[in-house]
Parts: C-alpha cells; structure tokens; sequence
C-alpha cells in the first residue's frame, strides 16, 4: 500500500493501533536478527475505536504520543497497519505477464475483484507464483479504503511522528512468524491474532501466505458476556477474564463457563475459514496443518489454547514474538514483563522488524 523505504533509520519503529490498546516496538536490526531497543503497551478507553474506525483521534493520537514519550522512542518514522472490513485481500490468477504488463494491468484486475470503488482505495499487490507452461500467475492482491488510511496515518502524524509504511495486520504478524519461528519451506501453519474486536487469520505454508481473512470476533464478546452475566463493571469484567479475581470476591473458577463459551465460538469462526480455505483452494495448494499459533490479549484467556487444540485436532501454542535466538533482549528489561505480553506485540514485532527497503 504505497510502500515507502525507512532512509536509513538505524531503528525501527512498529506502532499496532489496536481496538482496545497500542503497542508499540522499537528494533534495532543487527547482522543476523534484532535487538529489542524499546517495548510499551497503553489502554485506550472503550469505543475510542469501534469496527476498526478510530472515533476518538484525540484521545488514540494522545495515546500514542505519550506511549512512544514514556519509552523514550525518538525515531519519528512509524510502521503502522490496519485490518477489518475496510481491507480486502484476494489471491487472484491471472495471465503469465511480465512486472511491467502486471503494473499496467493491475488496476483493471483489481477492479473486478475488490468490492469497492477503486477510486476510493489504496492498492498494493504481490506476485505469489508463476507457471509459464500454464500461462498463469497467482498475485495476491491488498486493498484499503483510502478514508481508513487516512485515519491512521492522520492520528500518528498528530502525535508528532511520520507513518511511513501503512501494513496489515494478518501481514505483519507473518512477517513476526517469519523472524521469530524461521519455518520450513513446507511447514502449513495458522496463525490467528485474536483482538479486541477483530480476529486475523493467516494461513502460511512457509513463508508464503496461502489464505487471509479477517473475523469479527474477539476479545469484547468474553468482556460482554462477564458483564451482562455475573453483573460486573467492564474494568471487573477485564481483570476477571485474565485469571484477576474481582474485588468482590469472584474467581476465575465462577467465569470458566462462560469463557469457554466464547471461545467455542471463536474456535467455530477459525474452524469455518480452515473449512472454505480447503473448499476453495486447488488441491495442491491445499496441506495438513502442522500448527496453530494464538497472538493477541485475548490468547491469554484461560482454557483457550486447550479448547482450541481439541476441536482443531493439532498442537496449539502462544506466540512468541520474542525468540531469544533471533531477537536480542539487554539483561536490563523485565525479561518476565515481556514475556508476559509477549503475544500481544506480535503485530508491533512484525511492523518493526521490516528491514529498510522491504
């Protein structure tokens, strides 16, 4: 989506504007991996952001500035990315051509393939493969309304910063996979970044996504579902759905129930996208999956990753965004606090470990 290059930032800087929170990382890139230079999270007040559509630009734009103040992060060049309805990914087939007949092309491709005005949308795109003796290729094609970059990127530049790449989320948090779990060219693996309000999916063989959709299910339904049944405050609601117990004295035990009821749905939704993915899809494209992966605050929701595994049938893990083996942490950062929030910076990791020119 208009990519631009870092000019020779010696950091990088990934902000994930999420519904209910930012994050924020900053990666210093080193010859082989990254260092951690600075890491930061901050709450943003409830319906600030609503179906990915910023409604609060003071306050998120506060929120940011503060958040990058407090962790010292002076680089003013900002990776960011978005998801949700506003951003449609297709992989299209098209005619064997060559970069240049593709770039010429593209738009009246992209035109019979995205359900919006074209003229209303940013348009990126990305050459999967190609088969000469079929005469086809597989491009994977990225469109976003253009009123939805507009917020983002307006919010960071009222922060005092500059977004310079515009990303999306399913993306970014690939691009994290790809630098913390190095893959195999034939591992098929899923990686999911439960939100707040939205969930990406993204099907990976490799290094090469092979299936990509947003869900409208997420974090909020458990938040909602605490407060209307046991009567709680959000803030109550919030705490008790991460193992906190309430002050007024109900435990995690009371809440399991319900929990595990969001989560049924959530793994129903997941299971719904693995199902049309193998209905869709050629039947090469088409592999065993050998993983699931949970990002996001909400993959720290009790039971989840259990219940997950069951219904999937196949090992699922918590993401590490930050493999000590790829990304180096100074013995000076609360290696416990990172831990701990780990799988909810897994965008912010992806969007900061770009290296320039990417």
């Amino acid at each position: 989506m208009g990519l631009l290059s870092f000019g020779g930032a010696k950091t990088v800087v990934g902000v994930d504007i999420g519904s209910s929170a930012v994050k924020a990382v900053e990666l210093k890139p080193l010859k082989r991996g990254f260092e951690l230079v600075a890491i930061g999270h901050a709450s943003l007040i409830p319906d600030a952001i609503v179906d990915g559509h910023i409604i609060d630009l003071n306050h998120v734009s506060d929120t940011i500035g503060r958040l990058l103040a407090e962790n010292n992060i002076k680089n003013r060049d900002v990776n960011t990315s978005v998801s949700g309805h506003s951003v449609i990914i297709k992989k299209i087939e098209v005619a064997y051509m060559t970069d240049d007949e593709l770039a010429e092309r593209i738009q009246w491709e992209a035109d019979q393939h995205i359900p919006f005005d074209i003229t209303d949308v940013n348009l990126d795109y990305s050459v999967v493969s190609r088969d000469p003796s079929a005469g086809v290729m597989q491009v994977l094609l990225v469109a976003c309304k253009r009123d939805k970059i507009a917020q983002y990127t307006t919010v960071i530049s009222q922060a005092g910063r500059n977004a310079v790449v515009i990303d999306v989320d399913a993306f970014a948090l690939q691009n994290a996979y790809e630098v913390n779990y190095q893959p195999m060219p034939t591992a098929t693996v899923v990686l999911l970044n439960i939100g707040a309000s939205v969930t990406n999916i993204n099907i990976v063989r490799g290094s090469n996504s092979v299936f990509v959709r947003d869900i409208s299910a997420g974090g909020n339904q458990y938040t909602d579902l605490l407060q209307k049944e046991l009567g709680l405050t959000f803030e109550q609601a919030e705490a008790l759905k991460r193992g906190i117990p309430t002050d007024s004295g109900l435990q995690l035990s009371d809440a399991q129930s319900l929990l595990d009821s969001v989560t049924d749905i959530i793994a129903m939704e997941v299971q719904k996208t693995l199902d049309f993915w193998r209905s869709t899809s050629p039947s090469g494209d088409v592999a065993p999956v050998d993983q699931v992966l949970v990002a996001g605050g909400s993959s720290k929701v009790s039971g989840l990753t259990s219940i997950f595994s069951e219904r999937f049938g196949i090992p699922v893990e918590r993401f590490n965004a930050f493999n000590p083996s790829q990304i180096v942490i100074s013995p000076k950062k609360d290696e416990e606090y990172i831990r701990e929030i780990s799988p909810m910076m897994a965008v912010a990791v992806g969007l900061a470990a770009r290296r320039p020119g990417e």
